[in-house]
């Protein structure tokens, strides 16, 4: 699998969310200072609501628009079966049979990008199994303590 295409991807993929969210803020803000968004009186929230929700929205924007330019800036590593996992390893992993792909980046932790024909899932290595990945190699078992039980993940090929 070529990890640069799937950066590519992941930009793509940003550069429609930042579009959707612009969208977004410019409609709730047009809501927020219209006419109709005027108070009837003293306890009419809506225009304040909506100048919160605008506020939140252009936030939102700016962060997903500082983790497209970190891909964009971002440089590709090579990794194998004796490279530890850091930043740019694409990770098979193995949770109780169930096999995933987890690509490790410093940015869009969460994100699940189909690609190929796979799910791969965006970790950031200050996500829990990003953070119990780092420094593993092939063979290696990642341990997540969730609320009421522990995870293991078998680190299968690192990429």
């Amino acid at each position: 699998m070529d990890k640069k295409k799937l950066v590519q991807a992941i930009i793509a993929q940003l550069e429609k969310d930042i579009a959707a969210l612009k969208a977004a803020a410019l409609e709730t803000y047009a809501a927020a200072t219209g006419e109709e968004s005027q108070p009837e009186n003293e306890y009419d929230t809506r225009a304040l609501e909506a100048s919160y929700l605008a506020g939140a929205q252009g936030k939102r924007v700016a962060e997903v628009e500082e983790s497209l330019m970190t891909y964009k800036l971002l440089e590709v590593r090579d990794f194998d079966d004796q490279k530890p996992i850091g930043p740019t390893a694409l990770v098979d992993l193995d949770l109780d049979g169930k096999k995933s792909l987890a690509f490790i980046t410093p940015a869009s932790g969460g994100m699940v990008l189909k690609f190929e024909g796979q799910a791969i899932q965006v970790l950031t290595p200050k996500s829990p199994l990003g953070e119990a990945l780092v420094g593993l190699k092939t063979g290696d078992f990642a341990i997540v303590d969730q609320a009421n039980r522990t995870l293991e993940y078998e680190v299968l090929k690192v990429r």
